[in-house]
């Protein structure tokens, strides 16, 4: 039964923090884009360019509602669901969602304001910055975020206190210069960047198949290809970032991600496909490029990946060590207030990194010094997360990703020579790319949670011993409560962004709502149409 609230209790965050990252990669992109438009509207003083920036705002505020209100519930969770991981790493967790909600979060949320309603109370500047100090809220409410969640993957700036039996924050400078946590920002918002990018793009491109707002979709399309094109190379150049630091910091997952069960000659080769089997504990049917994971990982051609067998071993060694560091700790607080047991004390300071190690046997067993030689290779084998799944979701994310750096050099090529509109049947890949970018990002949110089990806190806190004493009825009840309520909400978005988009924006210029082009087909292409409104 434990277990089982476990269980329920990973699955009730998985699917409330995926129901919520529906949300934050658009709201992400989006002001982003807002802030670029309105820009060139300040510059140019053009009325279409401030009639962009009005209409994908209104997409912007309908996600954003949606972003906050999913977004609200998760931070409870971790008092609801996962006390004992509050109370044990709240004095680190606690600072960066602290600073979240007091800068970022108020920062985004009052300027939010400024911009739907001072468009005519504000100066063109004012505004301006209301719309940039959006965009600025926004990206710093997920830097902070990150910034607790690469703490996770690479607990750094802190150490255990034995005397609290807590985890304590020792240099706060570490923690928020986490390297995990910087390439996590940099990388999760480079996504948020491409998924608004491929979003005003195939929205812009459905316009211009109808032959409605033409001259407003050609610039939206012109400025979405080309930042979603910077966009999609820096997410390609972050995660091999992201890639390299794994190999420091978790071994583990980058070696079940690859599905690499023995360590292989350096460089290790990168496999393309192939099918892992957990129980056997090998990889069938591979298909490999040679030298590409060595050169990813370790960025050499010389430093060898260790593989999921090896890892085994090496945490079955480092879970001794661990038992060692917990009867070390167990006679440190058994001597009582003022009493030093100097020979205990040397023996954790020398062993207490791999108490985490120990922790994991308490599935098995309450007391770890008392485990079986069995046990304890149990143990070490629960360090191997679920393989093929990590395995086939990293390489969609990647597959996914050089597509959007095709599909963005297409239609910037096509922007560069003015010939956005020559070729319906690109126009229709862009409006189906439109959901691609959102599977994107959730695979790499599995990807790097499910990467990290068995661990909360990566070689600290194992998962099984965060959840909070509850019923597994009590926990059940919730999570079919919130799926049942975040898929209401999430059909209600669909349907407000749908009945938006189909509206169309209101124009305040020459061009008509309704274009007199004709649509665009396979036989009669539109083509450049002369304008005095052509360029910005």
């Amino acid at each position: 039964m434990e277990l089982d609230i476990v269980d329920l209790s990973r699955l009730q965050f998985a699917m409330t923090a995926l129901y919520h990252f529906l949300f934050v990669p658009l709201t992400l992109g989006l002001s982003i884009l807002l802030a670029i438009m309105e820009t060139v509207y300040v510059m140019t003083n053009r009325k279409i360019w401030r009639d962009m920036t009005k209409f994908w705002g209104v997409l912007f505020g309908i996600n954003f509602a949606l972003g906050v209100a999913t977004g609200i519930v998760m931070e409870f969770q971790f008092g609801m669901n996962w006390s004992y991981y509050s109370h044990y790493v709240g004095d680190i967790f606690g600072a960066p969602l602290a600073i979240e909600g007091l800068m970022a979060f108020f920062l985004e949320a009052t300027f939010v304001g400024l911009f739907f309603f001072g468009w005519d109370r504000m100066s063109r500047i004012g505004h301006l910055i209301a719309t940039w100090c959006v965009a600025l809220g926004s990206n710093f409410s997920a830097l902070w975020i990150l910034i607790a969640n690469g703490w996770m993957q690479n607990p750094v700036g802190a150490a255990f206190n034995p005397q609290t039996m807590r985890m304590e924050m020792t240099d706060f400078a570490a923690v928020l210069t986490n390297p995990v946590a910087q390439a996590k920002f940099v990388h999760t918002v480079s996504a948020g960047y491409v998924t608004a990018a491929v979003f005003v793009l195939g929205v812009s491109a459905w316009y211009v198949l109808k032959g409605r707002h033409i001259e407003l979709a050609r610039r939206s399309m012109t400025v979405a290809a080309s930042f979603g094109l910077a966009a999609s190379l820096s997410v390609v150049v972050l995660g091999d970032e992201s890639g390299y630091l794994t190999t420091s910091h978790q071994k583990m997952k980058l070696a079940s991600i690859e599905g690499m069960w023995e360590t292989e000659a350096a460089p290790a080769p990168f496999s393309i496909i192939g099918f892992p089997d957990q129980e056997a504990r090998e990889t069938h049917f591979t298909v490999q490029i040679p030298w590409v994971m060595g050169l990813i990982g370790t960025r050499s051609l010389t430093t060898e990946i260790p593989g999921i067998n090896d890892l085994v071993v090496e945490a079955e060694s480092t879970i001794r060590h661990g038992i060692l560091a917990y009867d070390a700790l167990e006679r440190i607080r058994s001597a009582g207030n003022g009493t030093v047991d100097g020979e205990a004390e040397a023996i954790f300071e020398k062993n207490g990194y791999a108490l985490g190690y120990a922790l994991l046997l308490k599935r098995y067993v309450d007391d770890p010094r008392t485990a079986t030689e069995e046990q304890i290779r149990q143990a070490a084998l629960d360090t191997i997360p679920p393989v093929a799944p990590l395995f086939w979701t990293f390489r969609v994310m990647v597959f996914l990703g050089f597509f959007f750096i095709a599909l963005m050099t297409t239609f910037f090529v096509l922007a560069a020579r003015r010939r956005l509109t020559a070729h319906p049947w690109l126009l229709k890949v862009a409006v189906f790319s439109i959901p691609l970018p959102w599977i994107a990002a959730e695979f790499g949110w599995i990807v790097a949670e499910l990467g990290r089990q068995p661990w909360v806190i990566e070689g600290v806190l194992p998962t099984a011993l965060a959840v909070s004493n509850l019923g597994a009825s009590s926990v059940l009840l919730t999570l079919l409560g919130f799926v049942a309520i975040y898929t209401i909400l999430l059909v209600i978005e669909v349907k407000l962004m749908v009945k938006t988009i189909r509206k169309g924006p209101q124009v305040h210029g020459a061009e008509h709502p309704r274009s007199t082009l004709p649509r665009a087909t396979a036989d009669a292409p539109i083509a450049p149409q002369p304008s005095p409104t052509h360029t910005a």
